[in-house]
């Protein structure tokens, strides 16, 4: 982890500006997506800026925190705002490990089964339980 996040932040522009010529089309996408993010009317800029903050902390990658937290107080953010965002960057940390460690718990019960270290639980239609079958998600554009 970083422990200088100023420094680091600054230290990005001469790397950006040799990839920005380096993979010019690339960058150039980059900006576009990034330019279409901060166009919407719903939410602020400064909104938008702590939920990159918060999504940069979630997935820890120091240089986008360098970056989104520089930004995000450019944009007016305050310390109480920015601690409310590190709670749900924590929460969005933890809730995802838990929902692997369910994953995680399955996988582990098929291997036990698989080798004959646990017998395997009655199938759910003996049981009476019937798990109704659940459309993906897809998001609506």
């Amino acid at each position: 982890m970083h422990q200088h996040w100023p420094e680091l932040a600054a230290g990005l522009g001469p790397a950006l500006k040799e990839l920005r010529t380096g993979a010019a089309g690339v960058m150039q996408g980059f900006g576009a997506v990034a330019r279409a993010a901060f166009e919407g009317t719903v939410l602020d800029a400064k909104t938008k800026e702590l939920i990159a903050l918060a999504i940069a902390v979630a997935i820890r990658r120091d240089a986008c925190i360098a970056f989104h937290a520089e930004a995000a107080v450019k944009r007016g953010a305050s310390r109480d705002e920015v601690m409310e965002t590190m709670g749900m960057a924590i929460y969005m940390g933890a809730g995802p490990s838990v929902m692997y460690a369910v994953r995680l718990r399955r996988t582990i019960n098929g291997l036990a089964v698989l080798h004959g270290r646990l017998r395997a639980p009655p199938s759910r239609a003996a049981s009476g339980f019937r798990r109704k079958r659940q459309r993906p998600l897809r998001p609506e554009f």
